[in-house]
């Protein structure tokens, strides 16, 4: 497992502004599709548009006399707008939250009487985190069958009152803030000075900053001026490709070492696959060729602004073919031509810049691109997986900063996942490290902001495309991998400027920590075996029973294993068949031999539907069995119901890890003896 780590970045208002721009970003982004199709169907069906249909388009009158309402003018005014809002409650506090914060959006955009992008933005996350909070007064203090009706009426009164406030007092300041920021623009249009912003929005660009102007300002603005005139030149402040093709351009001509060899390549993929954050280590190989970047960038905006030219919609990414599939009709040639000129000019003042520049690009210097491009992912503050195949490094995983999350994935992130999570969670945690998240979760639920990734090394490939910024590491089995070990030490090099803070805040935090751990979202183990854990003999009872342990199977083969603890599932009314059947497809496609003479059979993702309650079976085999070539003595079998079986996996975690305890499960005589070794370590 390679690895290169780069340096934290520093505390700063970039930093700062970084973070919240991200926040934005992840509000609009995964709502771009809806902005495409809103400005497809306005393209082609508005008035001025391709096909103009009036029904469709919102323009001329029905057979009754009445203004058509068309599709463009309610998607733009609700459809966008609440979009936004609910994926910004949703990322504070999941659905509960989007839903909240989309009903105090609504109170804005009909106070406003306007598309309310800004609101949106606003009202979204700040009816998540209200929610979030008034959940915390009567959190655990609800009688057992009415936390629905706590639930819905809290969060139906909250959202109520949210639209009132939202109409009487948020509708006005953002209509005002919306007409003062659309002024701005005005007075910089009217008067020959919008090229201007590119001395901004460039260098931003570069230091990962643009997100904050860009979703925070541009596309908000750009909407309503587009739903205004059809058009808007906002949408290419940032997005146009033309700058850094001409710095890429110039590289290719006048680079020299592996710079000159990788710019084809990554002009293909920033021009058309509009992955701009490709060209940022060449610039910061000559931080002079920023100058380039402006340059270009006020040409493109300066045609834009002469021709009158603008699209429809956002372009995201900013590919040449996402720019051409939002341009307004009656502005190809200008938006064709702006994107040529910025690209020229930025190629012309790139070309003198490397020609009369004495650095060498070569890796040996410090300013290669290999360099380069670790000092853009410091600054980005996680890996970027396009830009590192620049250097060659695109199987070499690079740490920007110190590791936070990492994440253990199976197939169903029920059983194995858990298991050796906990593991490496404890690990961690007694090398000083209690603050490093460690948690579990099925492939299919992997999100790419992850710093590690842990996979079975038959699961690898299948976790890679979701998580590609991620380190990834595989093992064998997840009880005593010897790359936990590796990964221990991954997690001290990149922290190793805070090891003199590591002991204090490890004291700090070791009351905190259960023996499950902590999850940075409710999809993790660990906030559930965190709950678990304050009750700790209370869920283990519950979960595994005397019932459930057998001191010596009758089993000879790993097929019949499987039966056995799953029978045992099934005998207390756990699952049904067809978790059984589930069983044995999990096994086909991925073992779930742990090491440690452990295995612990489960179901597959797709089984949940079929586990009716939470237990654990337990089978011990003194002779033991063959499992894929692996002797397995004692076999657990897992069906849990919202994670709430990982706080007695974790416990058996720990005894796997202690050959002592092993022992102790070994030469057991009774059901009670084995409860009772894992109720000393919930302890």
């Amino acid at each position: 497992m390679a690895t290169e780590t780069a340096a934290k970045p520093k505390g700063s208002m970039r930093v700062g502004v970084q973070k919240f721009g991200t926040f934005l970003s992840g509000m609009i982004m995964p709502n771009i599709g809806a902005f495409i199709a809103w400005g497809l169907i306005t393209a082609l069906f508005i008035e001025a548009g391709w096909l103009p249909v009036a029904e469709l388009g919102g323009f001329g009158t029905d057979a009754e006399g009445n203004p058509n309402t068309g599709l463009v003018g309610p998607m733009i005014t609700y459809l966008l707008p609440l979009l936004i809002a609910y994926t910004g409650g949703r990322m504070v506090y999941d659905v509960r939250g989007g839903v909240v914060g989309a009903i105090g959006t609504m109170g804005v955009i009909v106070g406003a009487g306007i598309p309310m992008f800004i609101g949106a933005m606003i009202m979204g996350p700040l009816g998540g985190w209200t929610m979030k909070k008034i959940d915390k007064i009567w959190d655990g203090k609800i009688k057992p069958g009415f936390e629905m009706l706590v639930n819905n009426f809290s969060a139906g009164i909250w959202g109520a009152a949210l639209a009132l406030i939202g109409f009487y007092g948020i509708s006005p300041l953002v209509e005002a803030f919306s007409t003062a920021a659309g002024n701005v623009v005005q007075f910089l249009v009217n008067n020959g000075l919008l090229p201007l912003t590119s001395i901004f929005i460039e260098p931003a660009k570069v230091l990962f900053l643009n997100n904050a102007i860009n979703h925070g300002v541009l596309t908000p603005l750009g909407v309503q001026q587009s739903l205004e005139d059809g058009k808007s030149i906002l949408f290419l402040l940032e997005a146009n490709p033309g700058p850094g093709l001409g710095i890429l351009l110039a590289y290719m001509f006048f680079g020299r070492g592996i710079a000159k060899a990788s710019a084809p390549g990554a002009a293909i993929i920033h021009f058309l696959g509009g992955i701009h954050e490709i060209y940022f280590p060449y610039v910061l190989m000559r931080p002079l060729l920023i100058l380039a970047a402006i340059a270009g960038g006020m040409t493109g905006i300066a045609t834009l602004a002469v021709t009158n030219s603008g699209l429809v919609a956002p372009a995201a990414p900013g590919s040449i073919i996402a720019v051409l599939a939002q341009t307004a009709r009656d502005s190809y040639f200008g938006v064709i031509l702006s994107v040529i000129l910025a690209a020229a000019v930025s190629f012309l003042v790139a070309s003198v810049i490397l020609k009369t520049s004495k650095q060498k690009d070569d890796d040996g210097d410090e300013g290669g691109l290999a360099a380069a491009t670790s000092r853009m992912e410091s600054m980005k503050g996680k890996k970027s997986s396009v830009a590192s195949n620049l250097t060659g490094g695109g199987n070499v995983a690079v740490i920007a900063g110190p590791i936070q999350n990492i994440v253990f994935a199976c197939d169903a992130g029920m059983g194995s996942s858990a298991m050796g999570a906990s593991v490496l969670r404890n690990k961690i945690k007694a090398a000083g490290y209690p603050d490093v998240k460690v948690t579990n979760a099925s492939i299919a639920n992997l999100r790419d902001d992850y710093d590690v990734v842990v996979t079975h090394q038959d699961l690898t490939e299948r976790a890679k495309p979701a998580t590609s910024s991620a380190v990834h590491v595989s093992v064998d089995n997840f009880m005593n991998s010897p790359r936990y070990e590796e990964i221990v030490d991954l997690v001290k090099e990149s922290r190793s400027d805070r090891a003199d803070s590591g002991g204090a805040h490890a004291a700090g935090n070791a009351a905190e920590e259960a023996v499950g751990g902590t999850s940075p979202d409710s999809r993790g183990a660990g906030a559930h075996a965190a709950a678990a854990s304050a009750d700790g003999e209370e869920s283990a009872s519950d979960i595994l029973v005397a019932e459930s342990v057998v001191l010596s199977g009758s089993s000879t083969s790993r097929d019949a294993a499987i039966d056995e603890a799953g029978q045992l599932l099934l005998a207390r009314d756990a699952v049904d068949e067809g978790y059984l059947r589930a069983m044995h497809e999990r096994e086909e496609s991925v073992s779930t031999y742990m090491g440690s003479f452990l295995a612990i059979p489960h179901g597959t993702n797709a089984a949940k539907g079929h586990i009716r309650k939470s237990a654990v079976s337990f089978v011990r085999y003194p002779e033991g069995i063959d499992w894929n070539g692996k002797e397995v003595k004692f076999v657990v079998g897992v069906a849990g119901v919202n994670n709430e079986h990982l706080h007695i996996l974790s416990s058996i975690a720990k005894v796997f890890t202690d050959k002592a305890q092993v022992a102790q499960l070994e030469a057991a005589t009774s059901a009670e003896e084995i409860l009772e070794i894992f109720r000393k370590v919930n302890a």
